[in-house]
Parts: structure tokens; C-alpha cells; sequence
């Protein structure tokens, strides 16, 4: 499945409501899930039941663990045998993607951990100091990782606003994991069984202040932790969907592709990365975790730097494409 939170106009204001995306239609879980209780189960209480099973926020759905992921299994099916995008009681079960507002996929997640995961990315990062310096042996025995400050995250189409402090913004092509079921000191091999579903990450940053604060032996904080600085979606895929290990990753600036790259070339996979980061330090749905960016996945390694103006479509097989556009503050 393709989960997505979107908002809806209505005459009481803006909505946000979940959904499965199929091509360019989305089906509203929650509308599905509460005319499948009342036309199908008979039951009197279906609105109450149907927000407490299967709500119209992605956090809550998530922890609701087998019990709402089976209840928006029996949503879907419902859906696709009654062949009607509006229920009886006259609830809108579709809607086109042209006349929503996609949102990222939870707006305010538990907590988010980036990691760096892909060798060639330090590589370069290593590379561009002054002098260039080798990647210690170290980087290959543990996976590097900080855990933001910022948990308000931005969607497709939202603007990356451009920080009053920075002459030298970047973005960072990557793809995130959301935790799915809480756990701690998780075996590697049962690791995946606590990811829910796999997004786009736009982990923007502002390498001038970034570079002076990791000189300082601390960081990142001001360089990665800002108004609009995490950027994810369109959608969680869930894992039976993909194959997270070999999908093709693409990044273009103005339409111009930028760079290229592939999930298979992780060194830290995600199921050693979640055995790792929960030793001793529970992990909890809605939590999500940062591949780290993909080699040449910044333009700091390309040498080439984003303006205001710019916009940047991020492309993962299989997830979609995470489009924004660079905005000076107003």
C-alpha cells in the first residue's frame, strides 16, 4: 500500500485526512472504513468505532498496529466491491490527486534520526575539506547518526525556505524509514519487522553553519534544524511494495537530472541500522529513520549550489517524487 495524509477544502475549513494512493486516485481510508461498518456490519456506533480503528491521522493508525492495518485492509476491499467514489450517506470515498493537497506523510513525527549510511557520500564529504581527509576505519565498524531537533516536516510541493543565516543552502537525497512497532535491543534479522512503510527524505541544510558547528566537536544544529529543513513524502510505502535494497534514486534541479543513484548502495542497511540505534534505546511508531544521503546526492559534492527559485524533484522507484521549490523568507 501507498499511505498519504491529505487535505481536504470543506465548508468548516481545511481537513486532513489518510488514504491509499493509486495512480493519480486516492482512496479516503476513513470514510471507506466507516461506511464498511455501517452498510456492511450494521453497526449503530460506526462513526465513534471508525475514528478509534482506522482515524484521519497517520500517527495514530500506525500505533494502532495489526488491529487499524487489518481494518484498512477490510476499507480497501470494501472499496474496490462497491465500484462507488461516494457512500451512501453521501461521504466522498475518492478524490483525485489534482484536487487535494498532499501532505508528509505524518507532519509531526515521534522523533527523526538520520544516519549515514552510503560510503561515497562521506567520501565526498571528506574529500571537500581543507585538507581532504580519508574516511576513518571507524566509519564502517558503527553507523554515524544525529537525531534532529526540528520534527515539523514538509510535503510535496511546500517550499524550502531559504534561513536568514546561510549563503550556502543544499539539499540531501535520501529515503527514510517509519517505525511501525516499538521495540528495543532488536535483533538484526527481526529488524524489519518494526518498518511500517519507506518515503522520500529531503534532509535540507545549511553547509556554512553546519561546517563551523561540526568544527566545534558538536552538531548539527543550526545547520540542519530550521523552519522547513525536513521535507518527506509523497507517500509511505509499505515493504511488501518494494524492494528497498536496489531502487533507483534521482535527483533534478529545474528539470535538469543532477545526479543519479541506488539504494543498493547502502553499506548500513536498514535492519542493521534499526538493531543498532535501538540498543538500549527503545524505538516507538512514528519515529523515523534517515538513510543518509545517497553518493552525490548534495550538490556540497557536486559542486553546484542551489537559489532561491530552484525547484528540486527528488525521484525513488517505487515511492515517487517529492517536488519543491526554494523561497527566500518574506
Amino acid at each position: 500500500m501507498k499511505f498519504v495524509t491529505f487535505e481536504v477544502k470543506t465548508m468548516a475549513g481545511a481537513v486532513h485526512r489518510i488514504g491509499i494512493l493509486r495512480d493519480q486516485v486516492i482512496i479516503d481510508l476513513h470514510a471507506a472504513y466507516a461506511s464498511y461498518l455501517r452498510e456492511v456490519g450494521g453497526i449503530w456506533r460506526w462513526r465513534e468505532l471508525a475514528l478509534s480503528i482506522v482515524p484521519n491521522d497517520m500517527l495514530t493508525l500506525i500505533e494502532g498496529g495489526t488491529m487499524s492495518m487489518d481494518a484498512a485492509q477490510l476499507a480497501l476491499n470494501y472499496f474496490e466491491r462497491a465500484g462507488s467514489p461516494v457512500a451512501q450517506y453521501g461521504e466522498n470515498l475518492l478524490y483525485q490527486v489534482g484536487e487535494v493537497k498532499l501532505m508528509p506523510p505524518i507532519p509531526r513525527p515521534v522523533s527523526i534520526r538520520d544516519c549515514s549510511a552510503f560510503p561515497q557520500h562521506s567520501k565526498n564529504m571528506q574529500a571537500a575539506k581543507q585538507p581532504p581527509e580519508n574516511l576513518p576505519d571507524s566509519w564502517y565498524e558503527i553507523p554515524a547518526h544525529y537525531r534532529t531537533s526540528s520534527t515539523i516536516v514538509i510535503g510535496p510541493d511546500d517550499p524550502i525556505l531559504w534561513p536568514s543565516y546561510t549563503e550556502r543552502l543544499d539539499y540531501e537525497t535520501e529515503v527514510a524509514v517509519c517505525i511501525g512497532k516499538h521495540g528495543v535491543n532488536i535483533p538484526e534479522e527481526k529488524a524489519e519487522e518494526h518498518i511500517f512503510g519507506y518515503t522520500i527524505f529531503n534532509d535540507i541544510s545549511a553547509r556554512d553553519i553546519q561546517r563551523k558547528e561540526m568544527a566545534l566537536m558538536l552538531g548539527p544544529g543550526k545547520g540542519k534544524s530550521f523552519e522547513n529543513s525536513n521535507v518527506m513524502g509523497p507517500c509511505l510505502v509499505t515493504p511488501d511494495e518494494i524492494d528497498a535494497e536496489n531502487l533507483r534514486m534521482t535527483v533534478r534541479v529545474n528539470g535538469e537530472v543532477w545526479s543519479e543513484g541506488n539504494m543498493g548502495d547502502m553499506y548500513f542497511k536498514f535492519p542493521r541500522l534499526i538493531a543498532y540505534l535501538s540498543k538500549d534505546d527503545p524505538i516507538y511508531p512514528g519515529e523515523f529513520i534517515g538513510s543518509g544521503t545517497m553518493g552525490f546526492g548534495s550538490g556540497m559534492e557536486l559542486k553546484r549550489w542551489i537559489k532561491p527559485g530552484d525547484v528540486i524533484e527528488m525521484e525513488v522507484e517505487g515511492i515517487g517524487i517529492l517536488r519543491n521549490k526554494v523561497e527566500r523568507h518574506t
